[in-house]
């Protein structure tokens, strides 16, 4: 029996190869800052890299918003000891401790992460929703790179994301502009691949994760880590590793029955093997 890791802002269920963690702080709309929310994610990716059980991650958020990024009030009062006090090497170190662990440790993801955005995503919620593979987007979806508005830059990673995501021109505009984007120009820019209403949000989330889930387990976790490698390896580095890996999955057991289970016309049953 798999067992979730526990969570403090956040809940985290797992059903048939999906975990799904809500971000559960409406109060202050699932900020990331003044929360345990970051640890939340950050344990979460852990507990999945060594839970070969699970195969498909959801994110999503509770309430009105997906995340609104950055508490805005802890900025404006500037508590001593706060996250964004102090001299500029104590700052420094509370984003390289804090929120920068969340670009690395979800980029360095073995499962496959689906962002089901239900509402406004901004800031470092935006840069959230970009560093998962796939963002299904609510028509209530808001995403904003908003940092600028602010008189800050993105701190968390948001402008690696953004611009391989929609290219560097569009995500130079959100960025240098800080304005909104909705959720049909989400669509339209590549920020979403599919806009839903309200209530079809988590079903659709779902239907797409549980079509992943039901792959073979090993081949679905080496196809997420071969698309992470190709972002930054040349070719024939690439192609070397993808004869080696493609080995590994030639000589498992899931691949022998997913073939056989194609040639008799069956529904497979695989082991994880």
């Amino acid at each position: 029996m798999v067992t979730p890791v526990k969570t403090e802002d956040a809940t985290l269920e797992f059903d048939q190869g999906v975990a799904t963690l809500t971000l559960n702080r409406d109060d202050v709309r699932n900020a990331l800052t003044g929360t345990n929310m970051v640890d939340d994610i950050v344990n979460t990716a852990n507990w999945i890299n060594k839970t070969p059980e699970v195969s498909v991650l959801i994110i999503t958020g509770a309430g009105k918003a997906f995340s609104a990024g950055g508490n805005i009030k802890d900025m404006q009062n500037r508590q001593p000891g706060g996250a964004f006090t102090g001299d500029v090497p104590t700052v420094e170190q509370r984003y390289r401790e804090g929120i920068q662990a969340l670009p690395l440790v979800i980029n360095n993801l073995d499962v496959p992460v689906i962002a089901a955005v239900n509402g406004a995503a901004i800031g470092a919620g935006c840069d959230l929703a970009c560093m998962c593979d796939i963002r299904l987007g609510s028509d209530k979806a808001l995403f904003g790179e908003t940092f600028v508005n602010l008189g800050i830059i993105p701190g968390d990673g948001g402008a690696w994301f953004l611009q391989r995501l929609i290219g560097y021109q569009r995500a130079a505009e959100m960025t240098f502009t800080g304005r909104l984007v909705d959720a049909p120009e989400a669509k339209d820019l590549g920020l979403l691949l599919d806009v839903t209403s309200p209530e079809d949000l988590m079903p659709r989330a779902q239907e797409m994760a549980r079509l992943m889930a039901a792959k073979p387990p090993q081949a679905l976790r080496y196809a997420k880590r071969l698309m992470k490698k190709a972002q930054r390896m040349e070719i024939a580095d690439f192609l070397d590793l993808c004869a080696v890996w493609q080995g590994v999955c030639h000589n498992t057991e899931d691949h022998v029955e997913a073939v056989s289970a194609f040639v008799e016309k069956r529904t497979p049953v695989f082991k994880g093997k």
